[in-house]
Parts: structure tokens; sequence; C-alpha cells
């Protein structure tokens, strides 16, 4: 690039030339930024065209029924060194203990996990998670159940605790 002396007709409009620039690109933001909420406003469902919009009216959102969820966490190590609890001892344990106790219905999911047992040690084990789902009604008498399945496991097994989650939810079947 040739350099412009301070003497040339360049030069002499340089000064001129950059405020006109920087007004005309001061303003063009000014517009952008202007225009973009009316932008922004045109993508909602309501500004949409006739042509694109669904026929039906929205859905009422599913509401259900107040009900606790409570999850139980089986671990299968055993901490003495035993074998760990295999699937046809786990199953057999929920149908002998949880079932009879929770008839309705329960939803057993494998897992993977791991804690820190009493020692100290990183233990890492195949677990189960026991899914129940139950009206908060009965939250009540559904407690001592959930605890004797609790210690049921952990005497049989061997276990040094079995993790418990209760949590609200909103269920419609």
């Amino acid at each position: 690039m040739t350099p412009i002396s301070d003497d040339s007709p360049r030069a002499s409009r340089g000064p001129r030339r950059s405020r006109s620039r920087l007004a005309a690109i001061t303003l063009s933001a000014a517009l952008l930024g202007a225009g973009a909420p009316t932008a922004y406003a045109a993508l909602t469902d309501d500004a949409r065209p006739a042509t694109t919009r669904t026929a039906a009216p929205p859905q009422k959102a599913v509401e259900g029924r107040p009900y606790i969820e409570t999850s139980l966490l089986f671990g299968t190590a055993r901490p003495n060194g035993g074998p760990p609890v295999t699937d046809k001892e786990f199953h057999a344990f929920v149908d002998a203990y949880v079932t009879p106790r929770f008839p309705a219905g329960l939803t057993v999911q494998d897992g993977y996990g791991q804690y820190r047992d009493s020692h100290g040690t990183i233990e890492r084990e195949r677990s189960y998670e026991l899914i129940l789902l139950y009206p908060t009604s009965q939250a009540r008498p559904n407690g001592p159940k959930i605890e004797q399945i609790r210690a049921a496991y952990m005497k049989r097994f061997g276990q040094e605790s079995v993790a418990r989650i209760d949590d609200s939810a909103r269920v419609d079947f």
C-alpha cells in the first residue's frame, strides 16, 4: 500500500471519510439492534403464517396423580469377600420379599455402581435399582415394608447397606 502524504487531496478527505464511515456503521448497528426484537417476535407461534399452523388446538398436559417414587439400590459384591449375588439369587429375593409387599407392580433395572466401604476401600460392583410407585396416601404404611425389604437384603446377602431414595412424582397409568 502506498502511503498518502499529508498534502495530498486524499489525505485531506481522510478524517471526513472516516467520520462518515463511523456514522454509517453506527447507524447500521442501531437499526440492526432495533430490528432484532421484531425478528424474534416473528418466530413465535402466533406470528407464523396460517398455512403452517396446526389445525387442532393444543392438548392439555396430563397431570397425573401425586405419587411417591421409591428407588432401592442393591449392591451385589459381598463385603466379606464371598461370591457376588447372582441374578437368580436377586430375582428370588424380589419374588420372596418385594412382590408380596408390593403386588401392584415394580421395576428392576440393572446397574453398575461404586461406593466406599467401611474399611475405606472403593468397591465397584454390578447392582440393581428397584423402583416402586405408590400413592402419597400410602407413604406411611409402605415405609415399614420398605425398611423390612432393606433389612432382609442386608442380612441375607451380608450387605453393609441398601440405599433408599424417595421422590415426589406425578403419575398417570
